[in-house]
């Protein structure tokens, strides 16, 4: 006799999984527990690990072994009724023993949470967002100014303070004629007109010269990061110790041939605006492309029905986390050293992330759907090109990456998805 199971859908995402497993495959997960335990019991009469069966049976009773002989056989039963039946399980499940006896079938219910079964609307014929792609002559003299920006120097002037300079301050505040805890500081870099300061401060700078002392009055905002000092009225103690102008270079072929990096082939001005135009074109015409697919995307999200368990947002949301943490890595934090910086806790962030969360799993689920109504399917030559990209990316032999992946199901459903956004943009109102 072998395992049965069987499963009775619910109200909502909740079904009942039951699983009877043959008496004879627990009474052998019976005797694993048995072969676990013994090892550490010692009775009168018997050297440590070496207690009869039978005499284990009667001294502690064989319902001793029962919790074991469960952990050993569920993850195997449980395992093989998900793929039995079919269901796709998004929580843990919430397992109860029914029946449970030496020399009997072992019967166990498991209430499950699975995917929610989508109802399609309309996703043929969606008219999806296109935005315009064209590089205009301002877009491209945008890109020179920032470019020119990173040669741009700092030049200490005679003048006055003036919007765009940089003023070296020595600075002290007080709140009621008090110092308050991070309002001092001496020789500080301020580019006016940055708004990196209290709303009111940079403004009172300007017109003040190398040398010049003056009171600055402001109000903390009410949502200051200090609660202390949330719309309190406060005197800054302020004196310029140097004024610095921007210098910024000239687009000129000299410039050019002398300073620009990373233009090798430009020998002159027309040269380089030849090439920030050509590069902007991809660009904008790559923006193109992700809106019109992210719109269509989003339609047909948005047309479709079903009910998203809270377990499938939650998983969503770790996920999402984990992504977060990475890029934090990357730029040489993690998420201890954010929160200090920050004042956010790992709670504040998951919070930020659910509503995204949310529309991440309902735009999954909607496209797995148009795969499944479209018989889309990821071949094996699609699931060998994306190996090889990433193993290029990775810089590792495919079959390497195939390892360590082992379950291509993420794949998979990856490369159907990409199909599916394609059907919708094949199949969209022209």
């Amino acid at each position: 006799m072998s395992q049965t199971q069987t499963w009775e859908k619910k109200e909502g995402n909740v079904g009942t999984l039951t699983i009877t497993v043959p008496a004879e495959e627990f009474d052998s997960a019976l005797d694993q527990a048995f072969n676990k335990v013994k090892k550490d019991i010692q009775v009168p009469g018997f050297r440590k690990g070496k207690i009869p069966r039978q005499m284990f049976d009667k001294r502690f009773g064989v319902e001793a072994l029962y919790q074991d002989a469960l952990d050993i056989i569920l993850p195997t039963a449980y395992g093989k009724a998900v793929e039995e039946t079919g269901i796709k399980p998004v929580d843990q499940p919430q397992v109860d023993v029914k029946e449970i006896e030496q020399g009997k079938d072992l019967v166990l219910t498991a209430e499950v949470t699975v995917e929610p079964e989508v109802e399609l609307g309309e996703y043929k014929g969606l008219e999806g967002k296109e935005i315009d792609a064209e590089v205009t002559e301002e877009d491209v003299n945008e890109q020179i100014e920032a470019l020119l920006a990173q040669y741009t120097e700092l030049v200490v002037k005679d003048g006055e303070v003036a919007e765009g300079d940089v003023a070296n301050i020595d600075f002290k505040g007080f709140v009621d004629g008090e110092a308050f805890e991070g309002g001092e500081a001496e020789g500080h870099d301020l580019e006016i007109g940055s708004g990196t300061f209290i709303p009111g401060f940079e403004e009172q700078l300007v017109g003040l010269k190398a040398g010049d002392e003056k009171d600055v009055k402001v109000t903390f905002p009410e949502e200051y990061q200090a609660e202390e000092l949330q719309g309190k009225e406060a005197t800054f103690e302020v004196k310029v110790n140097e004024v610095k102008e921007k210098e910024t270079p000239e687009f000129n072929d000299d410039f050019v041939k002398e300073e620009l990096e990373g233009f090798d082939d430009a020998e002159t001005a027309e040269d380089v605006k030849a090439k920030v135009t050509e590069d902007l074109k991809a660009y904008k015409e790559q923006e193109k492309d992700f809106e019109l697919r992210e719109s269509l995307v989003v339609q047909a999200s948005e047309n479709a029905k079903m009910e998203i368990p809270e377990a499938m947002v939650e998983s969503e949301q770790q996920r999402m986390l984990q992504e977060y943490e990475q890029r934090l890595a990357q730029q040489g934090l993690n998420l201890e050293l954010f929160e200090q910086i920050s004042g956010q806790t790992k709670e504040d962030l998951l919070e930020q992330m659910k509503d995204d969360a949310f529309k991440r799993v309902r735009t999954g689920l909607t496209l797995q759907a148009i795969s499944d109504a479209e018989n889309i399917e990821a071949s094996e030559e699609d699931i060998d090109n994306e190996l090889q990209k990433l193993a290029e990316q990775f810089q590792m032999a495919k079959e390497d990456i195939k390892n360590v992946l082992g379950d291509l199901t993420v794949i998979e459903n990856d490369i159907r998805n990409q199909k599916a956004i394609e059907f919708l943009v094949d199949n969209r109102k022209q």
